[in-house]
């Protein structure tokens, strides 16, 4: 298993669409483990999508544990194919990201979401995000549509600031 590059805005595969995963799930046994040793080895990045690896595939990973501050969380988290089923309490907050290195932004997300998608074993699981989590799952969600948190922001202007250190 490996390490993968990951792309770069201006790279243009990120703001492309992802495919649905599709049978047989253990396929894709192979890119989830590199998905995770990848998150694993930036410190600090608390999710991944395979769009940002090249994988034009709707699978994503999650652990908010591995943020630099204690926040509540499920754990490690791997969806294939997900969806966004609700969302609650709209609130900015500044957001970053490991294919925007040198910036991050003010992004409206939600501080609750209902997010659905598939086990790696093909089965379906609802998780119910709040705070940093709900955040983390919705931005990686977004790289699978082909946005990034700067598609979001609601100036370029006024909600792009230069990062101060680098995760990398």
């Amino acid at each position: 298993m490996a390490i993968l590059p990951v792309l770069h805005l201006p790279d243009p595969v990120l703001n492309q669409k992802s495919l649905p995963v599709l049978p047989p799930f253990h396929h894709w046994g192979p890119l989830i483990h590199d998905l995770v040793e990848t998150m694993e080895y930036y410190p600090g990045c608390v999710g991944l999508a395979a769009s940002q690896v090249g994988r034009l595939v709707q699978v994503i990973v999650v652990d908010v544990r591995r943020y630099r501050k204690p926040v509540k969380g499920h754990g490690l988290q791997v969806l294939l194919n997900p969806k966004i089923l609700e969302k609650h309490l709209p609130q900015v907050s500044r957001e970053g990201c490991l294919s925007v290195t040198d910036y991050t932004g003010n992004v409206l997300r939600y501080q609750e979401v209902l997010v659905e998608g598939l086990t790696p074993q093909g089965e379906k699981i609802e998780i119910q995000a709040e705070g940093f989590e709900a955040i983390v799952f919705q931005h990686e969600v977004d790289h699978l549509e082909g946005l990034l948190f700067l598609d979001r922001v609601s100036s370029l202007k006024t909600d792009i600031f230069r990062r101060k250190s680098f995760l990398h």
